[in-house]
């Protein structure tokens, strides 16, 4: 497995970029290579993603989530495998650290080597730039969930 990790600071308060955070079905706005996200359920997502002409769907589950500090998540079906958590830190009260560290196995050749060539952390990167500008021109969240799921 290899391991990414990437950080970004937000200026919106704490509970404005979780609540965001939390609308999953709004990733494919700001996350490159996501093409559609489906809410099964509380802890349930199906995944429609297309990166460099790769198509792929997978069903992710959220293992540990608690609001205003993380979200921990692991694929449990389909074509990827992944595992992660988001974590949100207060810096005062309009601005907000978001923490992405996550685990993957690339497939295949060309993935591995853009792994290798750094190109996964340059895109995640991207993601969190691309949600820091999505929030901030906001200003609000579209929408929120603070339900509690706890690890088994």
């Amino acid at each position: 497995m290899s391991m990414v990790q990437e950080s970004v600071e937000v200026d919106v308060p704490l509970h404005t970029a979780y609540n965001q955070w939390t609308q999953f079905e709004e990733f494919p706005r700001f996350m490159e290579g996501v093409e559609e996200v489906t809410q099964i359920s509380d802890r349930h997502n199906h995944w429609r993603t297309k990166v460099g002409g790769v198509a792929r769907e997978f069903d992710t589950e959220i293992v540990d989530q608690l609001p205003d500090e993380r979200i921990a998540w692991r694929t449990i079906d389909g074509d990827v495998r992944q595992m992660g958590v988001v974590t949100f830190e207060r810096m005062d009260q309009d601005h907000t650290r978001i923490r992405l560290a996550m685990d993957f196995e690339p497939e295949g050749v060309a993935e591995k080597a853009a792994d290798m060539m750094g190109m996964v952390d340059r895109r995640v990167k991207g993601d969190l730039r691309r949600f820091k500008a999505y929030i901030e021109d906001k200003g609000l969240e579209s929408g929120s969930w603070r339900g509690r799921i706890s690890p088994s």
